[in-house]
């Protein structure tokens, strides 16, 4: 019997490692463009999702992929469900790629171009996860919170409800922001943002500004938690300071009372 020569062996392997190559690389899956990210649970026309070079109008259940970029309209506000159960609420004239979220690794990243949204993420229990919006002037990174986050005119404007959020600028300078607390970030602005107390017509404003309508036309307040109701009455309840005064006239005495003038704005403003 004739033994094979071994170059014959060696172009005998070549081959077959030219054709199992191929199948392995084909059946790994593709985690980018085309990966379901969440879906379109209520939108007030216009909303569009742009897809790659296709451009379709968004409807409840409408599904967003990764790399989808969420657009609304003057007129147009939505709510967008990701799959790790995180709700977005997007407000008008604001447009949203949704970058990535695999709800599995919790690990999200969104891209705000303009305009505004209120993001009430999941709390992050995985050891790489993270939740970040990022714009042209910075990144708010959060470990499940609720809270807003505006960027026109060069400003990034965050607002914080429940929770805590990092707030870094593009040099990496961070400040931490609690419920109830407000910064901002311009765009191209080195200096360290800071954290301040929000006030009741900010953090309402901001409110109003993603609410999405019910089907009946009516305001529907969704997913405001127990720290956000608590920032909110604490804000609303603080009264104006009225002092009783005694004045006396022909031998009477009137309690009279006047008013500081005080409004606060801010909890702790009137001392």
């Amino acid at each position: 019997m004739n033994a094979k020569p071994p170059y014959a062996l060696l172009l005998a392997c070549a081959l077959s490692l030219s054709i199992s190559l191929p199948v392995e690389t084909v059946a790994a899956p593709d985690a980018g463009a085309g990966t379901r990210a969440g879906e379109v649970s209520r939108v007030i026309p216009a909303v569009s999702i742009a897809r790659g070079a296709k451009n379709m109008s968004a409807s409840a259940k409408t599904v967003v992929d990764w790399q989808d970029v969420v657009k609304t309209e003057a007129s147009g506000r939505a709510r967008v469900s990701l799959d790790d159960g995180s709700v977005l609420n997007v407000g008008s004239a604001s447009t949203l790629t949704v970058v990535k979220h695999d709800a599995g690794a919790q690990q999200t990243d969104l891209e705000i171009g303009f305009g505004k949204i209120r993001a009430q993420a999941q709390k992050i229990s995985q050891p790489n996860g993270k939740f970040e919006v990022h714009t042209p002037a910075g990144v708010a990174g959060v470990v499940g919170t609720d809270f807003y986050v505006d960027y026109e005119n060069n400003m990034m404007t965050v607002i914080v409800y429940e929770g805590i959020v990092r707030v870094c600028n593009l040099a990496g300078v961070c400040v931490q922001v609690k419920a109830g607390q407000m910064t901002t970030v311009r765009k191209d602005d080195a200096s360290a943002p800071a954290a301040q107390q929000a006030t009741l017509a900010t953090l309402t404003d901001a409110v109003n500004s993603t609410l999405i309508e019910g089907p009946s036309g009516g305001v529907q307040v969704h997913h405001i938690g127990k720290g956000t109701a608590i920032t909110l009455g604490i804000l609303a309840v603080v009264p104006i300071i009225v002092i009783p005064v005694v004045v006396s006239h022909s031998g009477t005495t009137t309690p009279t009372p006047v008013t500081t003038g005080c409004k606060p704005t801010q909890v702790g403003s009137c001392g």
